[in-house]
């Protein structure tokens, strides 16, 4: 498995390797534009720290990122069938200009039998993405997490915490395994709280 980020699957280095051991990026920049991102800090903060989003350029259009994508997976399918795959370290993945090629990639991960999980700030995809309408045994093999601070007043443009503690409680009791990213840190009382109210319905 490569480990170049220009593949639209590859093996994360360092500390990324606590979410998965295979990810799936096709953007860069983020409109949540969260005061604390870490993709705004460092060498690679012009590259990745955008308050908007945009194709990476190792593709030539979303279908062509698809295209790729679909190689890739075909390609490393025992490994990924194995471990899994993680959308995205470079972006939100449920953004309303991101959702749609990530969907389409994770369903057909899914139809091939891979297991996958999201981590997002947001809570308006549930029913643009009709996920309603999966089967069991996909609603199986589909995670879904929620980056959870507690602290709305850094992260303006994503959807509330309340609003996405309401949607990890409505994914989990459609069938969908859920967990939660309690990073970063700002107020660990604030943090502590989001721990307590989503525990119940926090599956992994």
């Amino acid at each position: 498995m490569a480990r170049n980020g220009n593949n639209p699957i590859y093996a994360p280095n360092g500390a990324a390797g606590e979410y998965a051991k295979f990810a799936a990026n096709f953007y860069v920049g983020c409109s949540n534009d969260c005061d604390y991102c870490y993709c705004k800090r460092g060498v690679l903060g012009r590259a990745m720290g955008k308050p908007f989003v945009t194709l990476k350029k190792c593709f030539k259009d979303e279908d062509d990122a698809l295209k790729q994508f679909l190689k890739n997976l075909d390609r490393y399918l025992p490994e990924l069938k194995q471990s899994g795959l993680f959308f995205t370290f470079t972006t939100d993945p449920m953004l309303e200009e991101t959702r749609m090629l990530h969907w389409a990639a994770a369903t057909h991960a899914v139809s091939k039998g891979v297991n996958v999980k999201f981590l997002t700030k947001r809570a308006d995809f549930i029913d643009a993405l009709h996920l309603g309408d999966l089967t069991d045994e996909a609603r199986k093999r589909i995670a879904w997490g929620f980056t959870l601070t507690g602290c709305d007043y850094m992260e303006k443009k994503s959807s509330s915490n309340a609003e996405r503690m309401a949607a990890m409680k409505r994914l989990h009791e459609m069938g969908f395994k859920t967990f939660a990213s309690i990073e970063p840190v700002i107020n660990p009382f604030a943090s502590f709280n989001c721990i307590t109210q989503t525990v119940e319905y926090c599956d992994l």
